[in-house]
């Protein structure tokens, strides 16, 4: 009889606690905005850009599926007044991120991911895609804020073609950054070449790195780099600023960084964005340099080989070239399975990141190239979910 007393005692002791673990569930799902239909995902499917009979608003659905510095999608669109099949790409001032890319170089690059997807969506939905690289003129460095205002990056013109089939298309439709462990499988010499051979120009080179030696090095400077960088207050309080802590956020801006960009999905994801809301000093300050380098940790403990883009030059020609690369790169990669994610702390131009960076760049551009794009590469254990788009309508804006 007494021991029934106490199973009694137990079983109610654990259906009250499933009960509280249920309850403080819904309260941290509704907080983290659970209930909402998820607008910044309605890009990601096929069917997003067919309520548009403007070829130009259809490949532009595309093109901001291309992966973005900080995903901050810095991308303005023109129409052209006096071309109904042409359109202009400008830099969008606005997205720049000054602490972590003073020299405009990853937004430039970001300006690139963005031409190539339209490139290739308009191969599969017949359209021969002209691309003319700052018709208007280069920029003034010298006043290089108000260039960008002016002086777009690209004119886009459009004109009829055969459709043909690309194995890169479907490959915009997966996620461009996966932050999961990779396999400990070495890329074969297949996969190796068909990475390095993207790239068809002599200025600008692709270099696959998997030995070990390099593999040592390069963590090493990316741990350096991610160190430095979360010690340095100004550049982590900015990579804050755009962190959409739950659902409310994500739908209101449609860009920067959130918890699933990170690796949490499944549900993690609202336990997680709930505690972020209700606390949100658990993703800033010290709290927020610890997790970053942990997460910095976690990938190069994981990866099977890193890849550089490097360039001869550094105009902003170049750069933009660079970043169309990367999103070639990007999508044939996973054509055969393979996913990627930059690690760019080490490229980053401020003062503090400087000697990591000199020496780094003297390792491995030491005829005075640069190194455009760090990234690893490798079969990865899962898939991430989707991030943050902004509606296409968005980008483009009148005369």
């Amino acid at each position: 009889m007494k021991g029934d007393k106490s199973f009694d005692v137990v079983a109610k002791g654990l259906f009250f606690l499933a009960v509280t673990i249920i309850v403080l569930f819904i309260i941290l799902f509704t907080i983290s905005g659970g209930f909402m239909k998820q607008n910044y995902l309605n890009p990601w499917s096929k069917e997003y850009s067919k309520r548009y009979s403007d070829p130009r608003i259809c490949l532009a659905a595309r093109g901001i599926l291309a992966a973005s510095g900080h995903n901050m999608q810095p991308w303005t669109l023109k129409y052209d007044p006096t071309d109904s099949m042409s359109f202009y790409l400008y830099a969008n001032r606005e997205r720049i991120t000054k602490e972590v890319d003073p020299e405009y170089r990853q937004m430039m690059i970001s300006q690139g991911t963005f031409l190539e997807y339209v490139l290739v969506a308009g191969e599969k939905e017949g359209w021969n895609v002209q691309i003319k690289l700052f018709p208007n003129g280069e920029y003034d460095e010298g006043n290089l804020v108000h260039s960008m205002d002016t002086l777009p990056v690209a004119k886009i013109t459009l004109k009829s073609a055969q459709p043909e089939d690309t194995p890169l298309y479907n490959a915009m439709y997966m996620p461009d950054t996966n932050r999961m462990p990779y396999w400990d499988h070495e890329l074969s010499p297949y996969e190796i070449s068909s990475l390095e051979s993207v790239s068809e120009t002599s200025d600008i080179s692709i270099k696959v790195y998997k030995e070990l030696s390099d593999r040592s090095y390069i963590s090493t400077c990316v741990m350096k780099g991610a160190t430095t960088e979360a010690g340095v207050p100004r550049v982590m309080e900015e990579t804050n600023t755009i962190f959409r802590p739950n659902e409310h956020q994500k739908n209101q801006y449609r860009y920067g960084f959130s918890v699933e960009g990170q690796g949490t999905y499944g549900l993690m994801k609202p336990v997680l964005q709930g505690m972020l809301t209700i606390f949100p000093s658990l993703n800033s300050g010290k709290a927020a340099s610890q997790n970053f380098i942990k997460s910095t940790q976690t990938s190069v403990d994981s990866t099977p080989a890193y890849v550089m883009i490097v360039t001869e030059r550094n105009d902003r020609m170049t750069q933009v070239r660079s970043g169309m690369i990367y999103s070639q790169l990007v999508l044939t990669g996973h054509t055969m399975g393979l996913a990627m994610q930059p690690l760019s702390q080490v490229l980053e131009e401020y003062p503090e990141m400087n000697p990591i960076y000199t020496e780094f760049k003297q390792t491995y551009a030491p005829e005075g190239g640069t190194i455009q794009m760090l990234f690893r590469a490798g079969f990865p254990k899962g898939r991430m979910p989707f991030s943050m788009r902004q509606d296409v309508m968005g980008f483009f804006v009148t005369q």
